[in-house]
């Protein structure tokens, strides 16, 4: 059993005690249940942006504790005010040591769209990213079949949620389906948490022109940056280089500000 079957087996569980115990008409009286969602895709394509997703997560099953006592509300802020494009928020409790409230103490002090970053195997978890203030859910393809992702996909546009779409193999590429126009890649393989920055750049090309594509996992250069928007990549999502520092936020800043530096040399 891999890392990532594991994980869903787990979720699996998790989310069946939860709905129980949380029921769907309890997550619908939520204050941001009728709230109107904030575009991630049209904030990674604003050109006063950097186009990066930066994410908020303590830990993960391949380092281990990044950043135990990171702060969400600071971080978020301090990643907003950087130029990030969007926040991404960990919510899985037992391999990545978030919750739900990250995400609703991000969205309480930020106004920028919010990708709830877990492992979506239900209808239910849609629904309660929804209640949480998310505006966008992360599909992996590899745990889902082409079905499901239509069905998850029909039900968070409903919502007025986008959905963002993870891939990493071909035969992944194979379930995309056009209502979709954020596409993920990852570029660390789920089994082996290897990054290949060349299986991403060759994915992409396969996709149609007008997806976003964004690049994730594994970017710990601004450089890589500058040679991923060579190949049609225009959302980066990066966690765990700004995580591991004590002040996610100014590394984040810092990252931006060489980033910025070097396309205007380019330009």
């Amino acid at each position: 059993m891999t890392i990532l079957d594991e994980i869903i087996a787990y979720k699996k569980k998790e989310v069946e005690e939860r709905s129980s115990t949380h029921p769907i008409k309890l997550l619908e009286q939520s204050l941001y249940f009728q709230s109107e969602c904030v575009s991630l895709k049209h904030y990674i394509q604003r050109e006063d942006k950097s186009g990066i997703i930066a994410e908020f997560k303590r830990k993960s099953p391949s380092k281990g504790m990044i950043n135990e006592f990171a702060n969400v509300e600071k971080i978020s802020i301090g990643y907003m005010q950087a130029g990030a494009s969007a926040l991404s928020v960990l919510t899985d409790t037992n391999f990545f040591g978030g919750k739900n409230e990250d995400l609703t103490t991000a969205r309480k002090f930020n106004f920028c769209p919010i990708l709830r970053k877990d492992f979506t195997v239900s209808e239910y978890q849609i629904i309660e990213a929804k209640s949480i203030g998310a505006d966008a859910i992360l599909l992996i393809a590899a745990v889902l079949t082409k079905e499901e992702i239509k069905r998850f996909t029909a039900l968070a546009h409903q919502l007025g949620m986008e959905v963002l779409l993870e891939v990493h193999t071909e035969e992944e590429l194979e379930k995309y389906i056009p209502e979709i126009s954020l596409v993920g890649i990852n570029n660390r393989n789920l089994k082996t948490f290897d990054v290949d920055f060349e299986n991403s750049i060759r994915l992409a090309q396969l996709l149609p022109t007008n997806t976003v594509k964004i690049a994730e996992s594994g970017i710990s250069d601004y450089k890589n940056i500058i040679e991923l928007k060579k190949h049609g990549f225009e959302g980066f999502l990066i966690g765990e280089n700004f995580m591991r520092s004590a002040s996610p936020e100014l590394e984040c800043k810092n990252f931006i500000n060489l980033l910025n530096s070097e396309q205007n040399v380019i330009a």
